[in-house]
């Protein structure tokens, strides 16, 4: 005859809790998150300043997460 098994095993989680652990990625810091970066425009044979637009920021190339973290 078989032995009686005397201890019992805890019910089976079905779905696994989330991981505690798990947060949201650190927005980048050169262009805080959105992608773009304002670059100088420069024109003339001095090269002087006159405006700015938006250009794709190299460090997390545009998806504006933090590729160290």
């Amino acid at each position: 005859m078989a032995t009686t098994r005397t201890t019992t095993k805890p019910p089976k989680n079905l779905a696994p809790d989330p991981d505690p652990g798990a947060v949201e990625p650190a927005p980048c810091q050169p262009c805080g998150g959105s992608g773009n970066v304002a670059i100088t425009v420069r024109v003339g044979r001095k090269r002087r300043p006159v405006g700015q637009q938006d250009g794709l920021c190299l460090n997390c190339l545009g998806s504006g997460t933090d590729p160290d973290a």
